[in-house]
């Protein structure tokens, strides 16, 4: 599951459970077609909840690092877990997003989505 938030200088994606091809088209989908209406100029990846990644979420990556290139904009990946960062670190991943740990950007409490897509 995804749930996408706009903020005026930023969209933030969090995600859980499992980023694999049985659910990378779907969020790229997501991903993309907000970026495409807001323009946002920073994307921010929120891994706090992913519980694996396999190499579908490394393309899932490197295509939004292009669309933000396009658009002038960065993409972020906020609180991957150790093996997450290790991952993006051996694949190169880490060299096309700026990775924060320990990001508090977790979303309001009771506040409803602005977008949420099911597994």
């Amino acid at each position: 599951m995804i749930e996408l938030r706009q903020e005026p200088e930023k969209l933030t994606v969090f995600l859980s459970g499992e980023l694999d091809h049985h659910h990378a088209k779907e969020i790229r989908e997501a991903i993309d077609f907000a970026v495409r209406e807001q323009f946002p100029p920073v994307v921010v990846l929120d891994f706090r909840h992913v519980t694996f990644m396999d190499s579908s979420g490394i393309g899932l990556i490197m295509g939004r690092s292009r669309l933000m290139e396009e658009y002038g904009g960065t993409l972020e990946i906020h609180n991957p877990s150790q093996q997450i960062r290790k991952v993006l670190r051996i694949s190169g991943a880490d060299r096309l997003a700026v990775i924060r740990n320990h990001v508090d950007s977790a979303a309001p409490a009771g506040k409803e989505p602005e977008h949420e897509y099911a597994e």
